[in-house]
């Protein structure tokens, strides 16, 4: 079974990362790259457990060999967005999938 490991964020904290980030331009610090996400690496099992939980279903899934290309592990090291914005993320993969479901639930056909 191949272990696929990504860094799952949940949108509002993105979004308040980028608000964080925005506020850091009256600086005028040039040029800089910050990494956002939660720094925690959540295994593609992992998702489906969760999503499981929140949903209240059963999901079907398949394991296939990782395509060609694809990194094992990918996770943001977000150390400098904690120092110099003090942000972290606050919500972890069982809120991610709560909120998710809950909007899919209210919005079926997506955005009107």
């Amino acid at each position: 079974m191949y272990v696929d490991v990504r860094d799952y964020i949940h949108v509002v904290d993105l979004a308040k990362g980028h608000i964080a980030a925005m506020k850091k331009f009256k600086d005028n610090c040039g040029l800089q790259i910050y990494n956002l996400g939660t720094g925690k690496d959540y295994s593609v099992l992992e998702m489906i457990k969760a999503l499981e939980k929140a949903s209240g279903k059963t999901i079907a899934y398949k394991n296939y060999p990782r395509r060609s290309g694809d990194l094992a592990s990918v996770y943001a090291d977000c150390s400098l967005a904690a120092k110099e914005f003090r942000w972290t993320a606050q919500r972890g993969l069982g809120d991610m999938c709560q909120d998710l479901w809950r909007w899919q639930s209210n919005n079926l056909n997506g955005f009107q």
